[in-house]
């Protein structure tokens, strides 16, 4: 493992250079916007060497890598303060949703040009009467020769304004209600009939988007699993989510800590009691989170998924939207004036008001309660 994570460093080193050393840090959440082009040439050349979708069979560009060589590569990704990935939902998402789901032609289709950065997907799921709650979704699809035409509306789907295709949880049984009845297609986003309307965000950016679809096609063979099992395959999908990047992502929270502490230190606010504690507490959560994730990783690892996976995206959300509010304390006034017009934020500003979002995508809080005490817990049903 140590060699691996040598080869990693030499080669971000090396290639985090020249034409590529502005790209440091560019992109993430709230950030979006920043240098998508460059950031889609990072992607390109990174799937040219084989470090897109290690985890992925070889047949389909990965190289098998284990689940412990995945983290070691995430961890210094971030460490490395590398671009923001914008292939994460193909890799992250559909990619594994279709190798465990797929039939061999969709395969050979749809994973190479997610692994060479050639093509970028978004998710269809949430719509205005249906954020968390996936199971009251009312887009509906019907079969029309040899077609699938959609209609209805998704919300908040992230990246759609850059996306080449959608996967999109449709009702394609008339009359079906909740789990039933739903179907996962596939869908490109340059048809006739597909609008995408951007979401302006507290920030000031807008990577979540509104998508329209009025009569918009796919083709027939473009649906995971069989038509009415899209529940089942939808659920597959979201547990993708929990993989090996939330290590590196944890890199990156704690380079946000830092610079918090820094930022209170500056101001004097370290000197407060209340911020003292409330900074302590969140060095310590940060330290339980990453100890949570190392035995997540071990459990899925032995393929025995504990409680803990179900509980990740609840604790680092929370803590997260803890961490902003925390940010702009150590501020002062300061923190409530932008940096210039008509709208620069600083980077705890931009922390704050965009992980007020945190505990609502993916899963709310109060979903991934309710998923802990009924799946987990065995509670009955509030």
């Amino acid at each position: 493992m140590t060699a691996f994570r040598d080869e990693v460093r030499a080669w971000l080193e090396e290639h985090l250079s020249g034409g590529f050393a502005h790209a440091r840090g560019l992109g993430g959440p709230g950030r979006e916007h920043e240098g998508h082009e460059v950031r889609l040439a990072w992607e390109r050349l990174l799937g040219a060497a084989g470090w897109t979708c290690l985890g992925w069979p070889k047949e389909y560009g990965g190289r098998d890598a284990s689940l412990a060589d995945q983290v070691v590569f995430h961890e210094e990704y971030a460490r490395a303060a590398a671009p923001a990935r914008v292939g994460h939902i193909g890799e992250g998402l559909i990619g594994p949703t279709i190798l465990e789901f797929g039939t061999e032609e969709q395969k050979r289709r749809f994973l190479p040009p997610i692994q060479r950065g050639e093509e970028l997907w978004c998710q269809g799921y949430s719509e205005p009467e249906a954020g968390s709650d996936l199971a009251g979704v009312q887009t509906r699809a019907r079969l029309e020769d040899g077609e699938w035409v959609i209609t209805g509306q998704k919300v908040w789907t992230s990246l759609a304004h850059v996306a080449d295709w959608c996967f999109v949880l449709a009702r394609t049984e008339p009359g079906s209600q909740r789990h039933r009845g739903l179907s996962y297609l596939l869908v490109p986003m340059d048809r006739p009939g597909v609008e995408v309307r951007p979401i302006v965000q507290l920030t000031g950016t807008s990577e979540f988007n509104e998508v329209f679809f009025d009569g918009a096609r796919t083709a027939a063979a473009n649906i995971l699993g069989a038509p009415g099992e899209g529940w089942r395959v939808a659920m597959a999908t979201l547990g993708y989510e929990r993989g090996a990047s939330t290590l590196g992502q944890q890199i990156g929270f704690q380079r946000e800590f830092e610079q918090v502490v820094a930022v209170a230190k500056r101001t004097g606010a370290a000197e407060d009691p209340i911020i003292r504690d409330r900074l302590v507490r969140s060095w310590l959560e940060l330290r339980i989170m990453r100890l949570n994730a190392l035995r997540t990783m071990t459990s899925l690892s032995a393929g025995e998924p504990g409680p803990e996976v179900s509980i990740a995206k609840l604790y680092w959300s929370e803590w997260h939207r803890r961490l902003g509010e925390l940010a702009q304390a150590v501020q002062g006034r300061a923190g409530l004036v932008a940096d210039g017009p008509p709208y620069d934020l600083n980077d705890l500003q931009r922390l704050y008001l965009f992980s007020r979002a945190d505990t609502i995508y993916a899963g709310s809080s109060e979903i991934q309660r309710n998923i802990i005490a009924e799946r987990t817990l065995g509670l009955p049903r509030g």
